[in-house]
């Protein structure tokens, strides 16, 4: 009998988030320590799967395909490609790294601590099956399951005012489901338009079927059609992601969260919309990508120098890292759009570098901010002097923010970059651009907070204790190992990519040679 090792990697935190809450309201330390259990043998099926998976072998790996409902064409399908590997490996990395970067966020004396921990678990197993879904139904299903528990932590439990949570809860909520309506609207579309085709005897979900239909051109559909169906799953996607303008509920949503939540919504739940992207859109819909392409590339250029620049203006520390994450998803979404297999491999390595990076940086910020009790930049002043190692570990958190030399979201960010110049040149050249203004927003925040005289106030406060160094040392490792050496990444993603273009027929555009003039 075959493993089911992919059900076990979500099933694992979703029977862990019901056993949390079950336990006993005075054991709170005993659900924190069984959630963090809970996501560490995660990590391990993950790293098991990881290590069991060839590059070079099948594009899916690890199926596992069973009738769930088949009077609608749908079933319970199961996979991974490279692509979904790697974001299966940073969400499994990230999650116990929350739980205890969280771990006095939701307090003792109440059950508040197990609907936290519980909640977190939920999302983790939520985004793993979204990840891994070979069927389209089951995909859209735990894409819009996630919004609730998300909801509650977002309006649960954060440092700000009960009715700030509350509305930011709200707003995110809102968004997202709007963004899921039409997408839902495209899904059942989608079933019509195979059972009214000649490829299919009934409609289907299957993701595997459909895109081969699409490819050998047995699924009549007229391109107006596809085109709509197109912007339903696209609209969806970016608000997830989110896209310029779909943006405005992740700044609050970030600020208002724990920062624990804010990395597991930025870091964790919003790439299942870039994923789709490259997944869904670009597969199931091909010549309607061409069609939009220009546009889309438009608005995420758009959104890397809009995020920059409105980052530089923030006095909030919290909110100007959320506004980092606009800029970057922007450059996540350009890889993709330009169609090159630079751009898409630095994509999805930058969807991984990005988690670790602006982990990383968000939690550093708020281990400062749980120490002054404010997220006003001002402040703060001459930190470096009183804790040298927060600010230290900060310094390294943002230069890689800035995608510095040496640090893991340089090679993401410079593959974008060159994927995208060999198509779109004028494009690349905006895009480049944001680095001289991340440069501006990352520098002077740390010398606005770090340097300089010890601002009053800020004397007495402690350098990271050993709790958070537990979760700050891994990050940084990373960013410093994936930054020098990120073959083992590549390796895994690059044949993934390669298969999405030939599904897609792309290609990367042949080198432009100058040609030498007649010998004088």
């Amino acid at each position: 009998m075959v493993t089911p090792w992919l059900t076990i990697l979500w099933a694992v935190p979703m029977l862990g988030a019901v056993v949390v809450i079950l336990l006993p309201s005075a054991a709170a330390h005993l659900a924190k320590y069984a959630a963090l259990a809970v996501s560490l043998a995660v990590l391990a099926v993950a790293v098991l799967l990881a290590v069991r998976f060839e590059p070079g072998g099948a594009q899916y790996q690890f199926v596992e395909d069973h009738e769930w409902i088949p009077s609608f064409g749908t079933g319970y399908i199961l996979g991974v490609d490279g692509i979904a590997l790697a974001l299966v490996v940073l969400t499994a990395v990230l999650v116990p790294l929350l739980i205890v970067a969280g771990w006095n966020d939701a307090g003792d004396r109440s059950r508040s601590a197990h609907t936290y921990v519980a909640l977190t678990l939920a999302v983790e197993g939520m985004v793993l099956i979204s990840l891994t879904a070979l069927d389209v139904l089951l995909f859209y299903v735990f894409f819009e399951a996630m919004l609730i528990p998300m909801y509650f932590l977002i309006g649960g439990f954060g440092g700000g005012t009960a009715q700030g949570r509350s509305r930011a809860a709200v707003k995110f909520l809102l968004y997202n489901l709007f963004g899921g309506l039409i997408m839902l609207a495209a899904v059942i579309g989608l079933y019509v338009a195979t059972a009214s085709g000649d490829a299919f005897p009934a409609g289907t979900f299957d993701f595997r079927a459909i895109v081969a239909a699409v490819a050998d051109g047995s699924l009549n559909i007229s391109p107006a059609v596809l085109n709509a169906l197109f912007l339903g799953f696209m609209f969806a996607f970016a608000v997830k992601a989110p896209l310029w303008p779909f943006h405005r509920w992740l700044p609050d949503a970030a600020v208002e969260s724990t920062p624990a939540t804010a990395v597991l919504m930025m870091a964790v739940v919003d790439k299942v919309g870039t994923f789709g992207m490259l997944r869904y859109c670009l597969q199931l819909f091909p010549d309607a990508s061409m069609t939009f392409r220009p546009l889309v590339i438009t608005l995420a250029v758009i959104g890397i120098v809009y995020g920059a620049v409105v980052a530089i203006g923030q006095t909030d520390v919290m909110r100007l890292i959320a506004y980092t994450s606009i800029s970057h998803f922007g450059f996540i979404i350009l890889g993709i759009f330009v169609m090159t297999s630079q751009g898409q491999s630095g994509s999805t390595l930058y969807m991984v570098n990005h988690g670790i990076s602006t982990a990383a940086l968000f939690l550093i910020a708020g281990f400062l901010v749980s120490r002054r009790g404010s997220r006003a930049i001002a402040a703060y002043g001459g930190v470096q002097k009183v804790a040298p190692v927060l600010a230290g570990t900060f310094l390294v958190a943002g230069l890689a923010t800035l995608s510095l030399p040496g640090l893991a979201p340089f090679v993401s960010e410079f593959l974008v970059l060159i994927g995208t110049f060999t198509v779109y040149p004028v494009f690349a050249v905006f895009a480049a651009l944001a680095l001289v203004l991340s440069a501006i927003y990352i520098l002077w925040a740390y010398q606005r907070m770090m340097t300089g005289p010890v601002t009053d106030g800020n004397e007495k406060l402690h350098d990271l204790v050993p709790r958070e160094l537990v979760v700050v040392t891994p990050l940084i490792a990373l960013l410093l190992v994936l930054g020098v050496y990120p073959k083992p990444v590549l390796d895994l993603i690059d044949p993934a990519v390669g298969h999405t273009l030939t599904t897609i027929g792309q290609q990367d555009p042949a080198p432009r040679v100058a040609q030498e003039g007649p010998a004088r």
